[in-house]
């Protein structure tokens, strides 16, 4: 069973030192302190200082720690590679990857750091899009962990309207999961602007879903509990999971390949979908989270 989970990352900027005490309570699976886009630059040294800080300080329990560092080219970049080594957070967000070569930097800025340190590729530039299956395979040798979609500045880059439904990006959504899924790594979606509109953010939260996204990223502490329902499993798949489980368990199924379950025909792939529905929701029991 996986230990951690990634349904919802809350961006928060390194700068507010309040801000990162209370994610240490939040029900957010991930906590990324931002260096990067929310951090004016006369606060970036604070935001540095504040992010390693936390790291030292610890007490995010179940929540993954996660800096986004300012890219490498910036005046900050290299100060951001340099803190987050030595501080060595769970992972570290890398802005505007545009291809292996620029994660190959971090890798090597990395070096000394503890093995457990990840590396998260943010993909919003149109490069990146062209690029996602080789940077995904550097997962194999190397510390990536995942890709996450910033389709405001995707939307930004290639002149495209971030509308409801995200019709314009739905290519780029499901090569994101392709690449992804085929060399093993997390995904989280890009985070839902309008912090008035609960609806539309369940709905983009779904959709991400759907598309085989594992969480989404945030931008307010009010839109995790959203988050956290869409992208974890409702009661009646639940249900339909433990039936198949119960069905392949069952002795007079041994050996057999495919089972009549509730009406449908389940093969061994339902098996394993079932098990790690069934994990995903043992794990959120155990913090004590109701179910979806």
């Amino acid at each position: 069973m996986a230990s951690r989970l990634s349904r919802s990352a809350l961006y928060l900027p390194a700068s507010n030192s309040r801000a990162i005490d209370k994610a240490r309570g939040l029900a957010c699976d991930m906590v990324i302190l931002d260096l990067e886009d929310s951090v004016a630059p006369e606060a970036k040294a604070v935001a540095r200082s504040q992010a390693v800080e936390a790291v030292r300080a610890g007490g995010f329990g179940h929540r993954q720690l996660i800096i986004r560092c300012n890219g490498l080219d910036t005046p900050w970049g290299a100060d951001d590679l340099a803190a987050v080594a030595k501080a060595a957070p769970d992972a570290v967000l890398v802005p505007k990857v545009n291809g292996p070569t620029d994660l190959a930097a971090w890798e090597r800025g990395l070096a000394q750091a503890p093995a457990t340190l990840g590396l998260w590729a943010m993909i919003e530039t149109c490069a990146a899009i062209s690029a996602l299956d080789v940077i995904a395979a550097t997962t194999h040798g190397g510390r990536l962990a995942g890709l996450c979609l910033g389709l405001n500045d995707l939307a930004l880059a290639l002149g495209a309207r971030l509308a409801p439904g995200r019709a314009a990006f739905a290519t780029v959504m499901s090569l994101t999961v392709l690449a992804g899924r085929a060399h093993g790594i997390g995904l989280l979606d890009g985070v839902f602007n309008d912090l008035d509109d609960p609806e539309g953010l369940e709905a983009e939260c779904r959709q991400g879903a759907e598309f085989g996204f594992d969480g989404k990223t945030l931008i307010h502490p009010g839109q995790i509990e959203i988050c956290n329902r869409a992208f974890g499993p409702d009661p009646a798949a639940l249900a339909k999971a433990e039936a198949i489980i119960a069905a392949f368990a069952d002795p007079d199924n041994a050996g057999r390949g495919a089972l009549r379950v509730e009406g449908r025909m389940v093969e061994r792939l339902h098996l394993a979908q079932a098990w790690r529905l069934r994990d995903q929701a043992r794990l959120i029991a155990a913090r004590g989270e109701a179910a979806a």
